[in-house]
């Protein structure tokens, strides 16, 4: 991923791992998006979290995806600076945004959305596998 996203990570201040939801990341035992993200040569930011549980996005179609995603990242609670505000330190930042597959782009669009409101400058994106439509 290093090598095949030079251009992408030309210039970025540093990479955003997709969250999993709690209770998935308990049950696997890690986040695939964070190992692949600390390997980039970026410093790691874990700059969002999924507050909802969502169903896997494998075998929905494209509404449902970006239903099954909307409203489910959000930045970490943060007691020191205000509840759920993303860390001013990010503010004007140009962030690498981290996961595994994408197909839709529906995952990376709903946690790109949140880093730009909190003030993120630039959100790209780079995942390790683009998944293809089936042809019939």
């Amino acid at each position: 991923m290093r090598a095949r996203g030079t251009g992408v990570l030309a210039g970025a201040d540093l990479a955003v791992p997709v969250p999993l939801h709690w209770r998935r990341r308990h049950a696997r035992g890690f986040n695939q998006a964070e190992d692949l993200a600390r390997r980039l040569g970026l410093p790691v930011v874990q700059a969002l979290e999924r507050v909802q549980p969502t169903a896997a996005q494998f075998g929905l179609a494209t509404p449902a995806r970006l239903r099954n995603v909307r409203g489910a990242f959000a930045p970490p609670r943060r007691p020191f600076w205000g509840g759920r505000t993303l860390d001013p330190r990010l503010r004007g930042t140009c962030v690498v945004l981290v996961d595994d597959v994408c197909t839709t782009g529906a995952t990376l669009a709903a946690c790109a959305e949140v880093l730009l409101e909190g003030g993120v400058r630039e959100v790209r994106a780079l995942t390790a596998a683009r998944a293809l439509a089936r042809r019939p």
